[in-house]
């Protein structure tokens, strides 16, 4: 299984103490998913390259518990990983054979349009600001935007208590959506805090630096699993957040192609969010959803 980190990528030091505290503590794993036997496609067709080339470069956050995280043994586990094997093995490629470029949120359009993957598969929202530059297949997950504090504060309970409480800080990630859709809830633009990765916000929440963090449930709910009670979720999610797979704007035959592998592996998939994302306390099983047309 071979790495890659993105020049664009800072504080590779705060994802290696992430890594380290998080761990590979999960009794079970995935199942290898079906790798295809010489497959073939169209010739000219993104899937025939990949497949001809024989490794299948993925953009992938290596910081997310549950979603997309480098474990002690430097392996990248979670489930956007696990939708991604899928894909690959469709494509005749083993996990082996899968190269990971870690990817944060605000340079997963520059990897998409500089031809450093073949697509990014990290908690990634589906939007019209982002399908000027790229196309997406899916969504294959929806999720909703939350808030995250210290165990101990009475004083948040919802995004709107960011406005009554002007002197509070928020923190969330450079190029992200809930960077974006925090802004309306805030009483002045000081208030937002932005780093590189939302391992680095957990760490300031809990050093007392800033005093909420927001992204999606799902994405929180890992953090809170692992921070031993410092941390608590609080109100309800107050966004929807589809999650597409970003690939080469106009790529209509391998936007169709992720989208029939993943409904003809609706069983995998399952097994994919049971074995990462669905062993985190709070979470439940989601149901694949409908893909959008591509285009």
């Amino acid at each position: 299984m071979q790495f890659r980190r993105t020049a664009l990528v800072a504080a590779l030091s705060v994802v290696a103490l992430t890594a380290a505290a998080c761990g590979d503590d999960a009794e079970d794993s995935a199942a290898e998913p079906t790798v295809a036997e010489a497959p073939e496609f169209e010739a000219g067709t993104t899937m025939a390259e990949i497949a001809e080339a024989g490794t299948l470069r993925v953009g992938t956050k290596f910081d997310q518990p549950g979603f997309g995280l480098e474990n002690l043994e430097g392996e990248v586990e979670g489930f956007d990983v696990e939708v991604a094997k899928i894909i690959a093995g469709a494509l005749g490629i083993a996990p082996e054979d899968i190269e990971w470029v870690q990817t944060p949120s605000s340079v997963r359009e520059d990897v998409i349009e500089g031809d450093e993957v073949d697509m990014v598969v990290a908690t990634y929202t589906i939007n019209d600001k982002r399908k000027e530059r790229i196309s997406f297949a899916g969504p294959y997950y929806e999720a909703g935007q939350q808030i995250m504090v210290a165990s101990d504060n009475d004083e948040i309970d919802g995004p709107e208590s960011l406005k009554e409480n002007p002197d509070a800080k928020v923190c969330s990630v450079t190029g992200s959506t809930p960077a974006e859709q925090i802004k309306q809830y805030l009483a002045s633009p000081d208030q937002l805090t932005l780093f590189d990765e939302y391992s680095q916000c957990a760490d300031s929440l809990r050093n007392g630096q800033v005093d909420a963090v927001t992204t999606d449930n799902v994405i929180l709910l890992g953090f809170v699993s692992e921070s031993d009670g410092a941390f608590k979720l609080v109100g309800e999610q107050f966004t929807q957040e589809p999650y597409g797979i970003g690939i080469t704007k106009g790529d209509v035959a391998f936007c169709e192609f992720i989208n029939d592998t993943l409904q003809e592996n609706e069983d995998a998939y399952i097994e994919a969010w049971e074995s990462t994302a669905g062993e985190v306390e709070g979470t439940e099983t989601p149901e694949l959803p409908e893909p959008a047309p591509c285009a």
